[in-house]
């Protein structure tokens, strides 16, 4: 008898332990900037505590569809300023991105890469994946995108 009332009450414990988690919050983020350009995706996404960047080209903040001159450094230290102010903006840090992928026009140009890279990520480097590539939105030298946790 006493077996039969334990099952009865551990019933219904045990169904509602088998409830489907809540979905965390998503939000779509992008600037006025952004979104005059009328791309078909976000800046960034964020889910819970973590930051998706959308691939940052060396485009000018005040115009997404225009690369600054001057070649991979260039290009490669203003994506990365990009994607700083975008983590700035919305309530992190590059010393919170997690991980990178890089997307390289010219893998000759991996050095001059690296060297814009390194002054953005002295201490703690994310994790990174890298490879070259043809075809980067405006003939961009280089795509950066990143994960990141919210502070």
């Amino acid at each position: 008898m006493k077996n039969s009332i334990l099952l009865i009450l551990a019933i219904p414990l045990a169904f509602g332990s088998c409830q489907q988690p809540k979905a965390e919050h998503i939000s779509y983020i992008a600037s006025k900037e952004f979104k005059k350009s009328n791309l078909p995706f976000s800046e960034m996404v964020i889910v819970g505590n973590l930051m998706y960047l959308s691939g940052q080209i060396g485009s000018s903040p005040k115009n997404p569809m225009v690369l600054v001159d001057g070649g991979m450094k260039n290009e490669a230290r203003q994506a990365l300023e990009n994607i700083k102010t975008l983590l700035e903006n919305n309530g992190s840090s590059m010393e919170n991105v997690v991980k990178c992928t890089v997307m390289l026009a010219d893998i000759n140009e991996w050095s001059d890469f690296n060297a814009e890279y390194i002054k953005y990520f002295p201490e703690n480097k994310p994790a990174r994946s890298a490879f070259a590539t043809n075809g980067l939105a405006l003939n961009a030298r280089v795509e950066i995108e990143c994960i990141a946790v919210l502070k």
